[in-house]
């Protein structure tokens, strides 16, 4: 405890050999620690070096009222709740967002066969004609008017359709051939 004092005093008038003797001195200790709490060890030594960045940060206005230790433990123990609480906070957003695909999909086969499907979806549309693809797409996925997609394509309204109808006649081609081969 008076060496922690004396390397304090050190430390606080600018030594670089207290810090260093501080750190060694302790590291150890907190690594355990922190490795326990967070059952990580890459974490845990984040957790610790973030402890001594914020201990060097703080150098000037640091005022030790226990022992050096405890207060480096307390620090670890603050930071990996911090860590946990994010881990938490992340996996509570991948948990609802894989919930959220498998109750859309109703199961994990249908997501398979769902994103096979979107991938022939996505080959047969490469195959229409540009001004096809782009009316099929405008209309459906764009809830696009015929007049707008005629203004659009600087065309007549009984054309956007025609190239809306054959789009949809030439995917129902493709896909139809892709499932009797």
């Amino acid at each position: 405890m008076l060496e922690d004092k004396l390397l304090i005093w050190r430390f606080k008038g600018g030594s670089r050999d207290s810090f260093r003797r501080i750190y060694e001195k302790y590291e150890s200790f907190l690594l355990m620690l922190a490795a326990n709490l967070l059952g990580d060890t890459g974490a845990a030594e984040d957790v610790v070096q973030d402890v001594f960045v914020s201990f060097v940060q703080s150098a000037g206005k640091f005022r030790l009222r226990g022992s050096l230790k405890g207060y480096l433990a307390t620090c670890v123990a603050n930071r990996a709740r911090d860590c946990i609480r994010k881990r938490h906070r992340q996996r509570a957003v991948v948990v609802s967002d894989a919930e959220q695909l498998i109750s859309d999909a109703n199961g994990p086969v249908q997501l398979v066969i769902n994103s096979e499907e979107l991938q022939r979806l996505k080959l047969a549309m490469t195959e229409l004609p540009y001004e096809q693809r782009e009316a099929v797409v405008l209309h459906l996925n764009g809830d696009l008017k015929f007049r707008q997609i005629a203004k659009l394509q600087k065309v007549s309204i009984k054309t956007a359709q025609s190239r809306y109808r054959y789009g949809l006649a030439k995917l129902r081609s493709i896909l139809n051939c892709e499932v009797k081969k």
